[in-house]
C-alpha cells in the first residue's frame, strides 16, 4: 500500500504528509497492541556509527552482571527468551512501527530486566518509537550521513536529539544521557537530558588513558571520579575504545561492580561484520566491516593502517539511493589512507552502478589517487583481485556490507556474503 502511494503522490506533497502518516501508523499499531513497551526498562543507542557495537557491548556488560537482556540492532534481535539471536532480515536499524510493536510484545513476554534498542534518526523522525519509554539514552557520534532524507546536517542532528528528549520526559525512568564528550555535537545532546554522564579520550567524566592499540583490540584505563577500570576490548580500533567507554559508563550508571563491567567488555569477542579479522596462510589479513559512512571508513582504514606492516588494500563502493554527497568524500578518504583501492558495488538499489562508482572515483582522482585504484563491476572479482595482489604483511579491508547475507541490486535482493566469498577464495589458494 505504502509503495503504491509513493508512486501515485507527487514527491513534494508526499514529503509534507509523510510525518502525519508515520505518526498515525505508530499510534494505531501501539494502541492495538496496548503499548507493549509500557513498564519496560529501555536503553536507547543512537549516533552515526558504532550503534550496533555499542549496543552489543552494553548487553555483554549487563549479562555478565546476571541481568536478563533483550537486544534489537541492525544485525539481529534477541528477545531475551533464551532462543538466541535472530537475523534482522530487512537491514533496518530500527524496524517499522508494526514490526517494532510485535518485537516489543515478545520482549515483554520474556520478562527481561533491560531492553537495548538501537535507535535510528529515521525511527525518531518518523515516530516509530512512539510509546517507547527510554530510561537511558546513549550517543556515540555524529557525522555526514542520511542527508538524502534529512536534507541538512542540523535536521539530522536534531532527529537524533529526540531520543534524549524522550528520555528526559520518562517520569518512571532514570532519565540519564550517556554522551561522547569528544564529539563536536556533544553539547546539544548534553543540554537535552536532565542528567548526563560524558565519556571520551580527550574530555569527559569517564576518560580513557594509557591506551594500547593492537590488531586484536585495545587495552586502556578508564577513570571516573575515584573509580578506575582496567579495560580489555577485543574489537580493534581507537573508535571501539569510545564504544566500550559508552558501555562502561552505562554499567556505572546502573551500579554494576568494577569486576562486572571489566568482565563484560572483555567477554565480547566480536560483533558480526564489525572489524572481523580473517587470517590467511599467506601471511596477510582480511578485515570485513560494515562502514557505510565517511567517518566509519576513515576509522577502519586508520585502524588497519596503524597495525599493518605492508600495504593496505581497500575494497568498497557506495550504496544506491542514499546520500550521494558522501560518495566523493569516501573516495578521498580511501585515497588518503589506502595504498591500493578496488572500487566496486555495495548495493545499487534502483541507481545506475556506473554513476555510483564514478562519484566515488571522482573523490579518489581529486585527492591525487588516480594511479592507485581499479574499477570492478563485479564485487567478487574486486575481492579476488585484492587477495591475488596481497603478500605477507598486507591487510585488505572490505567494507559496505559487513554482516549482510543479501544485497539489493537493481531493486532485487540477492544472496551475498563477503565472509563466504573471502573464505572460498582463501581456501582455493
Amino acid at each position: 500500500m505504502k509503495k503504491l502511494l509513493k508512486k501515485l503522490i507527487p514527491s513534494r506533497l508526499l514529503a509534507k504528509i509523510a510525518p502525519l502518516w508515520h505518526l498515525m501508523e505508530a499510534i494505531i499499531y501501539q494502541t492495538m497492541a496496548g503499548f507493549p513497551a509500557r513498564n519496560l526498562k529501555i536503553i536507547g543507542v543512537t549516533g552515526t556509527d558504532g550503534k550496533t557495537t555499542t549496543s552489543s557491548m552494553i548487553a555483554s556488560v549487563l549479562r555478565n552482571s546476571g541481568l536478563k537482556v533483550a537486544v534489537m540492532t541492525t544485525i539481529s534481535t534477541d528477545f531475551g527468551d533464551g532462543a538466541g539471536e535472530q537475523i534482522n532480515p530487512d537491514h533496518m536499524t530500527t524496524p517499522s512501527s508494526k514490526t517494532l510493536v510485535q518485537n516489543l510484545k515478545k520482549v515483554k513476554a520474556s520478562d527481561v530486566d533491560w531492553l537495548i534498542l538501537e535507535t535510528s534518526s529515521h525511527a525518531l523522525a518518523q515516530h516509530r518509537v512512539l510509546g517507547v519509554p527510554y530510561s537511558i539514552a546513549v550517543f556515540t557520534n555524529l557525522s555526514h550521513e542520511h542527508l538524502d532524507y534529512h536534507e541538512t546536517f542540523e535536521r539530522y542532528r536534531d532527529a537524533k536529539r529526540l531520543l534524549f528528549k524522550k528520555t528526559r520526559h520518562n517520569k518512571r525512568g532514570l532519565q540519564v544521557g550517556v554522551v561522547n564528550a569528544d564529539d563536536e555535537s556533544a553539547k546539544y545532546f548534553i543540554s537535552d537530558c536532565k542528567n548526563t554522564v560524558t565519556y571520551g579520550i580527550d574530555t569527559g567524566d569517564l576518560r580513557a588513558s594509557d591506551i594500547s592499540l593492537h590488531s586484536g583490540g585495545s587495552r586502556y584505563t578508564a577513570k571516573i571520579n575515584d573509580l578506575e577500570y582496567r579495560i580489555e576490548c577485543h574489537i580493534p580500533g581507537r573508535f571501539n575504545v569510545y564504544n566500550s567507554l559508552a558501555a562502561v559508563a552505562t554499567g556505572s550508571i546502573l551500579g554494576l561492580t568494577k569486576e562486572q563491567i571489566e568482565k563484560g567488555v572483555a567477554s565480547l569477542s566480536g560483533v558480526s561484520g564489525r572489524m572481523n579479522k580473517i587470517e590467511s596462510k599467506q601471511g596477510f589479513n582480511v578485515y570485513i566491516d560494515y562502514a557505510v559512512t565517511p567517518a566509519a571508513l576513515e576509522n577502519v582504514l586508520s585502524t588497519v593502517k596503524e597495525t599493518t606492516k605492508g600495504s593496505v588494500r581497500a575494497v568498497f563502493g557506495a550504496t544506491g539511493d542514499r546520500d550521494k554527497a558522501k560518495r566523493p568524500i569516501m573516495g578521498k578518504i580511501a585515497s588518503d589512507l589506502a595504498d591500493f583501492i578496488y572500487i566496486t558495488d555495495d548495493e545499487t538499489h534502483t541507481e545506475d552502478p556506473v554513476e555510483i562508482r564514478s562519484a566515488v572515483i571522482a573523490g579518489i582522482v581529486e585527492a591525487g589517487g588516480t594511479d592507485k585504484y581499479r574499477e570492478f563491476d563485479d564485487r567478487g572479482s574486486a575481492i579476488q583481485a585484492a587477495i591475488n595482489d596481497s603478500v605477507s604483511g598486507d591487510s585488505i579491508i572490505i567494507t559496505g556490507l559487513g554482516h549482510q547475507t543479501t544485497r539489493n541490486m537493481n531493486g532485487i535482493d540477492e544472496p551475498w556474503s563477503d565472509f563466504d566469498i573471502v573464505s572460498k577464495l582463501l581456501k582455493g589458494m
